[in-house]
């Protein structure tokens, strides 16, 4: 066979390609790697099929898809200069195609059809180019999927079943020659209409409006409705054959006419280069640092929070998932972010693996095991976890408030949020910020146009006449979706401090290029260092300068609320903040110890009045279970309670001189009593007083959610090179010629099954090959009932078992001779 020889076939294009051409095809399209293909002729009918071929376009950019499509439109097989051609026009439109254009095409048609080559969507020489024909399938223009490059049928198409006679009244209207042949006539017209100057002429001779008619046509889509009796310039076109019947009420303008109106061009806008990101704004790099890294604390201060606010038990889970409005509007006001920011932060938390479900009977969201981890972690760590798991994350909030395909609103922390292109998209996004100057802030809208070309099956609507995504694509909701993402990724970034004022920061740029590490270590620097103190004021309030330190910043939180956030926090000191200290376990001089160590001013008298104040009067009251009791040493505290009013409800009763019995439960009468301004403490069944402590509660164990893949993942090299070895042993084993048996080819079996002999017949083969160090051809059926044919080479025959190097599989295997179906020689060269 001459090297020379043209492939007939898609399997025998692949066939000629090398191993790194091969894994190049296996690269680009991993979905051909599950199951890995018995040989080439099954790799090249997986690579054929609808699915596959769909995925493989919307991985296309817009110039690559272009090209497909004028492959599409072009007759098949199609040389590589009629595909120019489609692209560039046929340069007789009185200069409407610029040269510099049709210079740009010339230069990236030859990288277009090595991508579409590489993805094996076309094969064939540059003189017979051919698209795989599924391709051609969902990118051909039909009544019900018109072409995405909005041409019609060509005139074969569109006149077949048409009757001999309205040919031959087309023919006369155009001035043609009569042919009782419909084959000629066919030939005729489509020649007419692909002659420049023939078709001029006929064009000339045209009504005014009849050109109206055409110009709305020509660049799709080219179906038009028409009445029985249809107007004058209608019927002008309809009897020359320039608009022709689909069915009594459709014409179609059929392709030769169009591409004649076009100037031979199948796109009306042809996109060889990608548009390039224009710059919004030039900013110091530095000061864009600074911003990005004030971001970040905000981030972390913001999480930080979630946390401590589910720290007890956060919102109960409605029972499809998620979060009910009421509870998100809950954890925005808390946040004092707008609810699609908490939406963010909430799923952000969730991604990262900080908070989860409880999985108790009344399910909450709770802070997971791993949250403490987290928050013992340096600031620039925590940042690069959270922003590393929002890269990976498919889980999309700018989903939530929208309505799923069913028309059920879709919630904060609920299904149906996962989007398998959302990480895609992200780096894209970023890795676009990243090729421009440091410091500089792109242009939103540029940028989604340079998404746009890169999938335009996938980021929008294309612009090309026509303009439908091919049959079978059907992206989710709506086409726009990665338009969406990329819009929502411009948000989320800045809010992570991921990009500062539009730009990307520094340290973004080492996550990307460097890893987390390296983020860190240019976060670092940028973040201010907690600090160890605090400043007491005489008006009951702390001023936090800056970050406290983590077990200050807990401390603080129980003794005091906060009141204001900014560049400084202020917290507020009251009885009940105060109450709630003693509560877990503090002491009056504990209280007092602690403000002292930490204060950089001295401890006003009001706020050391206002501990001992609280202090002595805590756990003056006892409240424990009866239903529920309140103990007291002092007779008139309980004589006081007793003649309150607000007490009615409790149902009181005095058991004793300091001991008062009630019907409620003692947590509702604890709080009763602290709303009547007593300070009550609960005590164990011993007496002993009960410590309450914030921030018990956590989930089991939890493992944060696994992003949706989009397809299959990516391959890496030694997956690849071992798959290749495969599908060429298996290719070897199913193209090698065999030997005819002695008794003729019946013997056999018929041309491509599993061969056939006797299980004496088998075991003589397998015995004599062994011992002679030759290879032999088996056809073998698995445990599961799975047939294959396979090359081997036996080593070893014992016991009912061959031992065999395969060259099929590449490795030593054992084969059971009762699974044997058959066995042949191998012809030696030349025979077969």
């Amino acid at each position: 066979m001459g090297t020379t020889t043209p492939p007939r076939t898609l399997a025998e294009a692949l066939r000629a390609r090398g191993d790194e051409s091969l894994a190049g095809l296996l690269r680009a399209r991993p979905d051909l790697l599950n199951p890995v293909p018995n040989d080439i002729t099954q790799l090249a009918t997986r690579a054929g099929t609808r699915a596959s071929v769909v995925r493989a376009l919307e991985h296309l950019d817009r110039f690559a898809l272009q090209t497909a499509e004028a492959l599409a439109v072009a007759p098949d097989p199609a040389p590589y200069d009629t595909v120019l051609s489609l692209l560039t026009g046929d340069g007789l439109d009185d200069g409407e195609q610029h040269d510099d254009a049709g210079a740009a095409i010339t230069a990236a048609l030859p990288g277009a059809l090595a991508t579409l080559r590489e993805q094996a969507l076309v094969w064939g020489e540059d003189d017979r180019l051919r698209l795989v024909r599924t391709a051609r399938e969902l990118l051909a223009p039909s009544p019900q999927h018109p072409s995405p490059t909005g041409l019609g049928p060509t005139v074969a198409e569109a006149t077949a079943g048409m009757s001999p006679g309205r040919l031959q009244e087309i023919l006369a209207a155009t001035g043609l020659p009569a042919t009782h042949d419909p084959v000629s006539a066919v030939a005729a017209l489509s020649s007419l209409f692909t002659d420049r100057t023939r078709m001029a002429e006929l064009l000339d001779t045209a009504p005014v409006e009849a050109l109206s008619v055409l110009d709305r046509l020509v660049w799709g889509p080219p179906y038009g409705e028409v009445t029985p009796n249809p107007t004058p310039p209608v019927k002008w076109l309809r009897d020359r054959g320039l608009l022709l019947p689909v069915s009594t009420r459709t014409v179609v303008l059929p392709r030769e006419a169009a591409l004649h109106l076009r100037a031979g061009r199948a796109h009306r806008v042809p996109e060889p280069v990608a548009p390039a990101v224009a710059a919004a704004a030039e900013r110091d790099p530095q000061a864009v640092d600074r911003a990005a890294a004030g971001q970040a604390f905000t981030a972390l201060a913001t999480v930080e929070e979630l946390l401590k606010l589910w720290n007890g038990g956060g919102p109960t889970i409605l029972r499809a998932g998620g979060l009910s409005v009421r509870e998100l509007k809950r954890t925005a006001s808390a946040l004092d972010v707008p609810e699609p920011v908490a939406a963010f932060w909430v799923e952000l938390a969730y991604g990262a693996g900080l908070v989860a479900s409880d999985g108790e009977t009344d399910e909450r969201y709770a802070p997971t095991p791993a949250s403490d981890e987290w928050l013992d972690l340096p600031a620039g760590d925590r940042w690069t976890h959270l922003a590393t798991a929002w890269l990976a994350a498919t889980r999309t909030p700018g989903l939530v408030g929208g309505q799923d395909a069913k028309g059920r609103a879709l919630s904060a922390l609920g299904p149906e949020l996962d989007r398998s292109a959302a990480p895609d998209v992200r780096r894209r996004v970023l890795a676009l910020f990243g090729e421009l100057p440091p410091g500089t802030a792109p242009d939103p809208e540029t940028l989604l146009r340079r998404l746009r070309w890169e999938r335009p099956l996938r980021g929008g609507p294309a612009p090309a006449a026509g303009g439908t995504a091919p049959a079978g694509s059907a992206p989710a909701e709506g086409t726009d979706l990665r338009s969406r993402l990329a819009l929502w990724t411009l948000n989320e970034a800045e809010l992570l401090g991921i990009t500062g004022r539009g730009a990307l920061s520094s340290q973004a740029r080492a996550l990307l290029e460097e890893g987390e590490e390296a983020a860190a270590a240019r976060l670092a620097p940028l973040i201010p260092e907690p600090l160890d103190h605090v400043l007491l004021q005489a008006d009951l309030t702390a001023v936090a300068p800056g970050p406290l330190e983590r077990p200050l910043a807990e401390t603080l939180s129980v003794l005091a609320d906060v009141e204001s956030k900014g560049g400084a926090t202020v917290y507020r000191f009251t009885p009940g903040s105060v109450r709630r200290a003693l509560d877990a376990g503090q002491s009056a001089s504990d209280l007092h110890a602690f403000l002292a160590a930490h204060s950089r001013t001295p401890v006003p008298q009001p706020l050391s009045y206002l501990i001992d104040d609280v202090a002595r009067r805590h756990g003056h009251l006892r409240i424990g279970a009866a239903s529920a009791y309140v103990r007291c040493d002092d007779e008139a505290v309980l004589n006081e309670i007793l003649a309150d009013r607000r007490s009615t409800g409790l149902r009181l009763r005095r058991l004793a001189p300091t001991v008062l019995a009630s019907r409620a439960d003692p947590g509702p009468l604890l709080e009763a009593l602290r709303d009547m301004g007593y300070a009550p403490a609960a005590e164990s069944a011993d007496g002993d007083v009960l410590i309450t402590r914030a921030g018990a509660r956590r989930t089991p164990p939890r493992t944060p959610p696994v992003p949706v893949p989009e397809g299959p993942p990516a391959p890496d090299a030694t997956l690849l090179g071992a798959a290749v070895r495969a599908i060429r042993a298996g290719d070897t084993a199913a193209t090698v010629a065999r030997k005819e048996p002695a008794d003729g080819p019946a013997a056999d079996g018929p041309s491509g099954a599993l061969p056939r002999t006797t299980p004496a017949e088998t075991l003589a083969t397998v015995q004599a090959a062994a011992m002679t160090g030759s290879t032999v051809w088996i056809g073998y059926v698995n445990a599961d009932g799975a047939a294959s044919q396979r090359v081997i080479a036996p080593v070893r025959v014992e016991g009912g078992f061959v031992t065999a190097y395969d060259h099929t599989a590449d490795e030593v295997r054992t084969y059971p001779l009762h699974r044997i179906t058959g066995v042949a020689e191998l012809a030696e060269d030349g025979e077969g």
